[in-house]
């Protein structure tokens, strides 16, 4: 059996995710993606990747999406605009994310061409369009953890929870032909046990000959989950103490609503002040009420699940889609908390209150999560003196808190758990050992993983992008 794995995206970077699996040779082969994500990043240089398609479309057999995030579902619509109609397989929360996600990530497309055009005299077809959008999770077929299903001819595939978001999963890939298998794992994004609202990471119950590992967090530990709901308390506290706005860059799906639920647990408990909380994002108020209509995805051990009727709406709480509603926060006076999209502070309402807010000493932003390389999170996260918002020069004098402990992936000890047991239920199997290819990572946090897993006896390699390798029937 010939087979081949082409690393297209998030090779040794962390967005773009995209993985390419041929199955056979010639008329028989068969073209299977694991993700088609969007790069992230500077302009020119992201716009020149999402524009290079990772396989000519009417190759790709199918497709499996392992969660909603955009930079691992953001260039389906693009596939969709360059003719692709197969399917997309995925789980239901997945697909009901992504119909809010990739309309809004389409929106932003087209938004920013009439920009350019406007004021650049400079036009750039968008990336694609909502109607493409619409096309794409047209074509996505939900299906539940633990059950195999047939991708096509010769390979099935099954998901388990990874534990990130809503509706995130790992995938097992079985490739048959003839009386040869192999079996591929991709871990998606692994999350973290102990995360609000969803349920643990549940590493895939079989062995693999290659297991495709993300590797974000690869050089670091979080701090624990129940540490940074502490802290998140503190921060409130001595934010609203100075009369300020704690401004929070959130990913609209996933961290928005954890960070809800652990200000509502906070504030059933009396440890922040009775403040507005402000969830300033149309998307982010689309994807609550996702959130809400996937309550079998929850984690019922968690005592708020249990007990509160509505997990995300208590006196507190203000959604804001309107943009007048959202211009009029940056005038209000007294305590506030105002989370905003997007997570990386690149783009979306974030930009505004940050522009207004940066430069307030009283004021706290409170970075959440991971800020990739060359995007204003980042800066902020740098603490850099000056920070440029729709071509200002914003002073940075609000103080500025990083809690790790929310980040939706798993830490250097959470992925080497995750690994151990998909090799030591290969083992069982009598399966040799398997190859690990760290993907989703910069390249400092991939080298110093790659060295603490081979110290342990697991053989890694690290691609970049375009690397292909053939796997040995």
């Amino acid at each position: 059996m010939t087979m081949h794995i082409e690393f297209s995206g998030a090779a040794r970077e962390v967005t773009g995710s995209c993985h390419i699996l041929r199955v056979g040779s010639g008329s028989t082969q068969r073209t299977v993606l694991l993700d088609c994500g969007l790069f992230q990043g500077r302009r020119s240089e992201s716009r020149a990747k999402n524009t290079k398609l990772p396989v000519p479309v009417d190759e790709i057999d199918a497709i499996i999406l392992s969660h909603a995030h955009i930079d691992h579902a953001g260039r389906l619509p693009y596939l969709a605009a360059k003719g692709y109609t197969g399917t997309i397989w995925c789980t239901p929360a997945t697909r009901d994310l992504c119909a809010i996600m990739l309309a809004d990530s389409a929106h932003i497309q087209e938004k920013d061409a009439e920009y350019l055009a406007k004021h650049r005299d400079e036009f750039i077809e968008p990336l694609y369009r909502v109607e493409d959008a619409t096309r794409t999770v047209e074509s996505m077929i939900g299906m539940p953890y633990k059950k195999w299903f047939e991708v096509t001819d010769g390979v099935r595939a099954m998901f388990t929870e990874a534990g990130h978001i809503l509706g995130s999963a790992s995938v097992v890939v079985e490739l048959r032909e003839g009386d040869a298998l192999r079996r591929v794992v991709f871990s998606g994004d692994i999350g973290r046990s102990g995360l609000p609202i969803i349920r643990d990471p549940e590493p895939p119950q079989v062995g693999a000959d290659v297991i495709i590992c993300e590797s974000t967090y690869g050089n670091r530990d979080h701090e624990s989950v129940d540490g940074a709901r502490a802290q998140l308390a503190r921060v409130v506290r001595d934010t609203a103490a100075r009369g300020g706005r704690v401004l929070i860059p959130a990913f609209a799906v996933g961290r928005t609503q954890e960070l809800v639920y652990d200000l509502h647990a906070l504030r059933r408990g009396g440890q922040i002040p009775d403040i507005p909380i402000f969830i300033d994002s149309p998307l982010a108020t689309d994807a609550t009420a996702v959130f809400a209509m996937h309550p079998e995805a929850y984690d019922h051990n968690e005592e708020l699940v249990r007990r509160a009727p509505n997990l995300f709406d208590f006196p507190m709480v203000k959604f804001t889609r309107d943009v007048n509603e959202s211009k009029k926060l940056n005038s209000m006076h007294g305590p506030m908390i105002v989370i905003a999209a997007s997570g990386m502070a690149e783009s979306g309402r974030i930009l505004h209150h940050l522009r207004y807010g940066a430069s307030d000493p009283r004021n706290t932003i409170l970075v959440v999560g991971f800020m990739a390389e060359h995007t204003l999170g980042r800066r902020i996260v740098e603490q850099r003196p000056v920070l440029r918002i729709f071509g200002e020069e914003v002073p940075l004098a609000a103080t500025v808190e990083v809690l790790l402990g929310y980040s939706a992936h798993g830490d250097r000890g959470e992925l080497h758990h995750w690994l151990q047991s998909v090799r030591e239920h290969g083992r069982k199997e009598g399966r040799a050992r398997p190859v690990v290819y760290l993907v989703h990572g910069e390249a400092e946090a991939q080298d110093a993983f790659a060295e603490r897993l081979r110290a342990d006896d697991f053989h890694v390699e690290v691609p970049s992008a375009g690397t292909t390798v053939a796997i040995a029937p």
